[in-house]
């Protein structure tokens, strides 16, 4: 059964993932074969698989490494389900490569409760979301994340508060360079995206309006369930939990706010909502609930992926 089989944290399982991800990933491929005929976007096509993988050991590290779930695999499978359940995500360069460098400065922040070189990881992920703001301007809105975790930690130093500041000088100085020296289209594709939009009526097909009505129902599920069970929590790991939830509510601001608006800009929530799923899982001691959460999950994922092929 698939909850017994990711029900530890085996290398077999991330391979498992990785493989269904190569799988999955070229499979939403063949809807448009033109990307073969060069080289170029051949290349392209390999290295966002790159980083849909990366980005997946990514949540699996924050996970595990900050003690946000149990010795488990759930987060990984859950962050793969949900892509399969969003396939327009594998096609979206900049949502990939902005949601890779969130992940990042999540990295950063989570760890901060251990309150070992502060500075830098404050510096750390500003850095990595000013990046992140240049494929895909709302990204900039998790900076509220950074001063979230300063107040949960380091408030009493003034210094904290102007480190973003800092970061924010020096992606600028960079991508004035890029733009001066390298192309100045790069300054227009940022400043395109400098909108807003609450048009919700995008959908390509019924899959897709299914896909969002599922998943909105999931993410209430998994939001509501560990938002009532965060008092239960250790204190020294509260603000890590809330780091969380915050995350969560960002991502789906950033959705909502995001101009020429897909489902695809829902893969800011993937990797909260994969912690928060987990977390729901864990707590279930009935084993048919898990399977039955995470068979339904993927047998749903299954029919919307393979219906809009």
């Amino acid at each position: 059964m698939i909850a017994s089989l990711f029900n530890k944290s085996r290398p077999i399982n991330y391979i498992l993932i990785s493989l269904l991800l190569v799988l999955f990933y070229f499979l939403y491929q063949t809807r448009d074969f033109s990307w073969t005929q060069n080289i170029y976007t051949v290349g392209q096509k390999l290295v966002l698989l790159s980083v849909l993988i990366v980005s997946m050991f990514l949540v699996r590290f924050i996970t595990k490494r900050n003690g946000l779930s149990k010795d488990n695999s759930y987060a990984a499978f859950l962050f793969f389900i949900f892509l399969v359940l969003f396939p327009t995500t594998l096609v979206n360069i900049n949502v990939i490569l902005a949601n890779f460098f969130l992940l990042l400065a999540m990295r950063r922040l989570v760890s901060m409760q251990s309150m070992i070189t502060p500075k830098e990881k404050i510096f750390d992920a500003s850095l990595w979301i000013f990046v992140a703001a240049l494929f895909h301007f709302w990204s900039i809105l998790f900076l509220i994340l950074v001063f979230i975790s300063i107040i949960f930690h380091v408030s009493g130093d003034y210094r904290n508060w102007l480190i973003p500041f800092i970061a924010f000088f020096s992606v600028a100085v960079l991508f004035a360079l890029a733009v001066l020296i390298i192309d100045r289209s790069f300054l227009d594709f940022v400043t395109d995206q400098v909108r807003i939009s609450f048009d919700f009526t995008y959908f390509e097909n019924v899959f897709q309006n299914i896909a969002l009505a599922f998943f909105s129902s999931v993410a209430v599920l998994f939001f509501a369930t560990q938002l009532i069970s965060l008092p239960n929590r250790p204190l020294n790991m509260q603000s890590s939990y809330k780091k969380i939830i915050f995350t969560f509510l960002l991502g789906v601001a950033i959705y909502v706010l995001s101009a020429e608006k897909n489902n695809s800009f829902l893969m800011f929530t993937f990797f909260p909502l994969s912690v928060l799923g987990t977390n729901f899982l864990e707590s279930q001691e009935n084993k048919w609930v898990k399977e039955s959460v995470l068979g339904g999950l993927v047998i749903i994922s299954l029919i919307i992926f393979f219906g809009q092929l």
